[in-house]
């Protein structure tokens, strides 16, 4: 994709929830005959889990996972896999996945 001027664009997925990600590109470097996938250099936060139900519902999920006391508590973290980190962003295993994108 050609990017020309725009240095921010809105990339949307999962149609049916519509997250809306807004990316700012920062610097385009040229272009690396060595490197053959994409890679991430920075991020922030965790991606939310599938099917959590857009914003609203990811708003409650992590109401609810962050109050023993409330009603979906357990079955929410289980649901997750036993534990979530909103601000958790793991730079190698996005790296990691993006390698699987090979050009």
């Amino acid at each position: 994709m050609a990017l020309g001027d725009r240095k921010l664009f809105t990339y949307i997925y999962d149609f049916g929830d519509n997250w809306q990600h807004r990316v700012k590109v920062e610097k385009i470097l040229p272009p690396d005959p060595d490197l053959r996938s994409p890679i991430c250099l920075a991020g922030r936060n965790a991606c939310p889990p599938e099917d959590v139900g857009g914003g609203p519902g990811y708003i409650e999920f992590l109401e609810a996972i962050a109050d023993p006391s409330h009603e979906d508590h357990e079955q929410l973290l289980e649901w997750c896999g036993g534990s979530f980190d909103p601000n958790a962003f793991d730079l190698a295993a996005v790296n990691e996945r993006l390698a699987e994108f090979e050009f």
